[in-house]
């Protein structure tokens, strides 16, 4: 590789406030209980309970969970009379799991 190429590729890196965002959001994700909601939110939208219930805990523990995603941006919620459905708001989340049932995934 050339110098110049060298140096074209240090300048198109992200800025390290991204970068200090985006590890916020990872180690957000970073939860085997989250990761499986991402896991669901991914074949459609669900409520809180129907989430805890997957996750075998309690709907206050999924809100938690919940809030967390939602204030990193990746979930989007919408109400529907007394419910609120959670669903994906960060197309990029499937690229991750992805990776994720990949690398971690039974075989």
């Amino acid at each position: 590789m050339t110098r110049s190429a060298t140096r074209r590729r240090t300048a198109e890196r992200t800025d390290w406030s991204a970068l200090e965002q985006a590890a916020e959001c990872l180690k957000v994700l970073a939860h085997p209980c989250r990761l499986r909601i991402v896991q669901m939110l991914l074949d459609g939208r669900y409520t809180v309970g129907e989430l805890a219930d997957a996750c075998k805990i309690a709907s206050h523990m999924a809100s938690e969970h919940l809030r967390l995603l939602q204030h990193c941006g990746l979930l989007s919620s919408t109400r529907d009379g007394r419910r609120t459905y959670y669903e994906i708001a960060e197309p990029c989340l499937a690229d991750i799991i992805a990776c994720v049932e990949h690398r971690f995934g039974d075989s």
